[in-house]
């Protein structure tokens, strides 16, 4: 059994560290390594809450919006959508044991130090912006999103894998990298045994470059195979997530959101309506038909976790893929992220945008072409949102 420290400050509260750890990492690191915490504490008290964030959230959004692959709505039972949280959860608490038992026997191959206590306290606080960033699951047609969490959480392992496993800076990335890439492994046998999509440490270790360990928070680091990140966005998704997390940004009432969907969009009628406000965020949706085809076009106000959409901006995130009947691309126009899904079998796509890093504004139906749900985000005026960001 590991002793704890003498002398050292008294824990920190659940919020305060998460705050901490997501905002302020560099200084958080060295508190937490002499921290005192039993490995109890840290897993009753700040992971098993922060792991329930992922289940709890698919499983209300499952229940509330459904799920929707290519086109193809579904919508699980309640046994069965619960029974897929419980799953899920207890499988993400098995690999947040699983990969620091790997923490602690890669640590002193890479000159660091076999610490049991400590490998959990690294697993469970770098893991925390992907627990955080599960609350997309709320919105499964959001829920994508998430994953760009994981790609923070990444930097948040290279930074604490020096002051937790005394691993030396210069091999920090390589012990990251193993760690990270066992993670992965240890996500895709519970995913595989849940059957279901809980997408923590998304990406590669590739993503995190050495230069990334500067102090330097202006302008941008180049990682090599993969381009560069704007320091100073970072630095102002942090500062607007702090605002966020101390309710000085507060969600857009959907009264507001709704009158940004027109009534017709060219040969499209509105027939139908609806909106939601769930504390930490809302959303106005309407849907559009003109013969034979129909579509839904939203906007949704990410207020509380809107400032993730910022990390996807600041790294430049793009993707690509295609095949005969369709594609599928995520990258950045201008200031804002675009999501482009086309699907020529079945007539059917998605068009998003997210503006002002907060709002997303979203077309997901049957079209003549992928240009129909272009023009009808076209509708929703962004000057407007952008006022409502403030």
């Amino acid at each position: 059994m590991v002793e704890g420290i003498s002398g050292s400050p008294a824990p920190a509260g659940l919020v305060e560290r998460v705050k901490a750890i997501l905002l302020k990492p560099k200084e958080e690191w060295p508190k937490i390594a002499a921290d005192p915490a039993t490995a109890g504490d840290v897993v009753t008290r700040y992971a098993i809450p922060l792991i329930a964030i992922g289940p709890v959230a698919s499983f209300i959004g499952g229940q509330v919006f459904g799920y929707s692959a290519w086109f193809v709505s579904y919508r699980p039972g309640f046994v069965a959508g619960l029974s897929s949280a419980v799953g899920t959860f207890v499988m993400s608490l098995l690999v947040l044991l699983a990969v620091t038992f790997i923490a602690e026997f890669l640590a002193p191959k890479f000159g660091g130090e076999a610490n049991r206590r400590q490998a959990l306290k690294w697993v469970a606080y770098g893991a925390t912006a992907s627990w955080v960033g599960a609350i997309f699951g709320l919105i499964p047609s959001l829920a994508g999103l998430g994953m760009l969490a994981g790609l923070y959480s990444l930097y948040l392992f290279y930074v604490g894998a020096s002051p937790m496993m005394k691993v030396p800076e210069d091999k920090a990335l390589g012990f990251t990298a193993a760690t990270v890439g066992a993670a992965i492994l240890a996500m895709i046998v519970a995913s595989a045994i849940v059957a279901s999509i809980v997408g923590a440490f998304a990406g590669g270790a590739a993503l995190v470059g050495g230069a990334l360990g500067s102090n330097d928070t202006s302008g941008t680091v180049t990682i090599p195979g993969v381009g560069t990140i704007d320091a100073d966005k970072m630095e102002q998704t942090a500062q607007r997530m702090e605002q966020m997390a101390n309710g000085e940004i507060q969600p857009v009432k959907p009264a507001q959101l709704s009158p940004l969907l027109p009534a017709s969009i060219g040969s499209y009628a509105r027939v139908a309506t609806s909106s939601t406000a769930m504390g930490m965020g809302s959303q106005a949706e309407a849907t559009y038909e003109a013969g034979d085809r129909r579509f839904d076009l939203r906007v949704v106000d990410m207020a509380a976790i809107g400032g993730l959409a910022g990390i996807a901006s600041a790294m430049g995130v793009e993707h690509s893929q295609e095949d005969a009947d369709g594609y599928e691309r995520v990258f950045k126009d201008g200031d804002h992220m675009v999501t482009e899904k086309w699907s020529k079998s079945g007539s059917s796509g998605t068009y998003g945008v997210v503006v002002a890093d907060r709002f997303m504004i979203e077309a997901e139906g049957q079209a003549a072409s992928i240009d129909e749900l272009k023009a009808a985000v076209a509708t929703v005026d962004q000057d407007d949102l952008e006022d409502m960001a403030g």
